[in-house]
């Protein structure tokens, strides 16, 4: 009995699901032939598959909507992309044809939105959220908004000394700021209590010493972020509710305050047996905001998110040739891929990050068990895990198959280039990949194209300093 690759995986999970598929034996990504890519376009590449983005944004929309016209929730609810997960124009751009918000990390931050605004891609009505550090720049940049008509810029203070700045910089202008709760880490983590934001014990006496008889400064905003994500544990929960009881509390001193932040954390597939409520996360909490502010009687308060990875991630994927099989032992044997994993995928060595991993094409190959090699000198440069038995399951291949095993890192679309610096010098000197783009026309149809190619070794040398003779 011959066991493929192909039973394997309609053994072990629901196969085909949304985003995967195969067309002719090989893998399709949302409808779109890999094959077809690689043959056009060779490997590696990255690539970002843009309809997803829209696809995310509705999703959280129509659920947040639903969850507070089902508890009659008088508040709005507002969608933030966070910059940090991809900076790249093209997926900013795609995410602001959904009209959603901006949250901001850094002063560079603030000369992208500039840039958008030149190009037409937002208008001033746009809510602007700024989390981060505030450098003196930083702060500068955000207050002078203003002067071009941004009427909805909200910092979220993260330590209380960006207040002295905010108000110095300010000069007098009406400037609306938010506060960072920090909240309590997990008993697992190296410390007690986020290094981000202000302890919940202090923000009360800090906003009447300090806010309250400030004329031009209006708090607008209670902000907190689990690390963990939005998940349906005890932790979570468990700050979930004391955020919101703050929230309640310094409302009563502050009848400015018409919102909460809950920031990130809705996860995205990571497997294929990946399973998470989301309907439910979402109802619970516009349930609970509804029914804490219903016992004080007070309003139901704006709920702001700031999703980066969940709106991103899924787009993205990074796609190699297998170049060589190298059995070290009886036990392991190595597939050596046509670039740096450390690389192209950081997270997966940094912080074990798990991608969803599939091979394109020879699904009716057997399988066997395999370790994934980077082709840089360093010993981290593997991948060697995966969510079924905690092992890598592959096709085999003979080397006498014409045609190579390609494989394929999916939902890579967040933080991985950023992490990487994406264009920039990278160990070993290994190039980085290049990067296919693949969006709709308007009539429904695939469009591809290269937005960068392969990083050539004169890229590089110029970053260096070396000058090639031409």
């Amino acid at each position: 009995m011959k066991n493929t690759y192909l039973d394997l995986i309609e053994q072990s999970y629901y196969f085909p699901q949304e985003g995967f598929d195969l067309q002719d034996g090989n893998l399709s990504f949302y409808g779109v032939s890999l094959k077809y890519l690689i043959n056009k376009y060779g490997t590696p590449f990255r690539l970002m598959y843009l309809p997803r983005i829209g696809d995310q944004i509705k999703k959280a929309r129509n659920l947040f909507r639903r969850a507070m016209k089902a508890s009659n929730y008088q508040g709005d609810y507002h969608y933030c992309y966070c910059t940090k997960c991809s900076h790249f124009h093209h997926v900013i751009s795609k995410a602001l044809q959904y009209n959603v918000n901006l949250e901001t990390s850094s002063s560079f931050d603030i000369d992208l939105i500039l840039n958008l605004y030149k190009e037409g891609k937002l208008d001033t009505n746009v809510k602007l959220v700024h989390n981060g550090y505030k450098t003196d720049e930083y702060i500068k940049k955000i207050i002078s908004l203003q002067d071009l008509g941004f009427v909805d810029s909200t910092i979220v203070l993260d330590n209380k000394n960006e207040l002295k700045k905010i108000v110095a910089f300010a000069n007098g202008k009406k400037v609306k700021i938010g506060i960072r709760k920090a909240i309590d880490e997990e008993p697992q983590s190296a410390y007690y209590t986020s290094r981000l934001g202000i302890r919940g014990s202090e923000i009360i006496e800090f906003y009447r010493n300090n806010i309250k008889e400030k004329s031009n400064i209006e708090l607008t905003m209670l902000h907190f972020f689990v690390d963990s994500g939005i998940k349906d544990t005890l932790y979570y929960w468990g700050e979930f509710q004391k955020s919101v009881k703050l929230y309640v509390e310094l409302k009563k001193e502050c009848p400015n305050l018409n919102s909460i932040n809950l920031g990130g954390g809705f996860p995205i597939r990571n497997h294929l047996g990946f399973e998470y409520e989301y309907e439910y996360m979402i109802k619970e909490i516009v349930q609970y905001v509804k029914d804490v502010c219903k016992s004080e009687e007070m309003d139901d308060p704006d709920i702001y998110t700031e999703f980066g990875k969940y709106t991103v991630g899924e787009s993205g994927a990074t796609i190699f040739s297998v170049l060589e099989q190298k059995q070290q032992n009886d036990a392991e044997l190595w597939y050596i891929i046509d670039n740096s994993l450390m690389n192209t995928i950081p997270d997966a060595w940094s912080i074990l990050e798990k991608f969803i991993l599939l091979p394109i094409n020879k699904w009716n190959n057997e399988y066997t068990r395999v370790s994934i090699g980077g082709i840089s000198c360093d010993h981290s440069d593997y991948y060697n895990s995966e969510d079924l038995n905690q092992q890598i399951m592959l096709p085999k291949y003979s080397s006498r198959e014409k045609e190579p095993l390609y494989l394929g890192f999916f939902h890579t679309g967040a933080y991985q280039d950023s992490i990487s610096g994406y264009g920039g010098i990278k160990h070993c000197l290994i190039p980085s990949p290049q990067h296919v783009i693949i969006d709709r026309d308007e009539t429904g149809n695939f469009v591809d194209y290269v937005y960068r190619t392969e990083q050539t070794v004169d890229d590089m040398f110029n970053i260096l300093g070396y000058h090639t003779k031409k």
